[in-house]
């Protein structure tokens, strides 16, 4: 039993498992905002499905549906998601100062003092 408690406990599988649930019904409200906004398109200027498209008889209209979806579904992922998202990131986590690391502040520490036993000056 203590063995199964450490795996269900041990790294992030809580989070990840977290993670898979949200992404699955998130993925359900990016793909109707798809098809609104193909819908949207379909009003607009015809019906927004391309499968029955087949100049000189190539079957081009699958492929050009999938590649309209696919850029849809790209723009809303990132106008909807990703840029709000790095905008509340950016306001209420600001990113942290670069500076130097603290293993290699240590190091240059431990370099200083020895330096200074032996007499010499540190380098800059």
């Amino acid at each position: 039993m203590t063995g199964f408690k450490n795996f269900v406990l041990r790294g992030n599988l809580v989070e990840l498992a977290v993670a898979f649930i949200m992404g699955l019904a998130f993925a359900t409200v990016v793909s109707a905002t798809v098809a609104l906004l193909m819908d949207i398109i379909g009003k607009i200027g015809g019906q927004p499905n391309f499968s029955s498209y087949t100049p000189k008889g190539i079957s081009v209209g699958p492929w050009l549906t999938a590649v309209v979806s696919f850029l849809l579904l790209a723009a809303v992922v990132y106008f909807f998601i990703v840029v709000p998202y790095t905008k509340a990131k950016d306001k209420f986590f600001p990113a942290e100062e670069t500076g130097t690391p603290a293993d290699i502040a240590l190091l240059e520490e431990i370099r200083d003092l020895l330096a200074a036993q032996s007499g010499r000056t540190p380098p800059v």
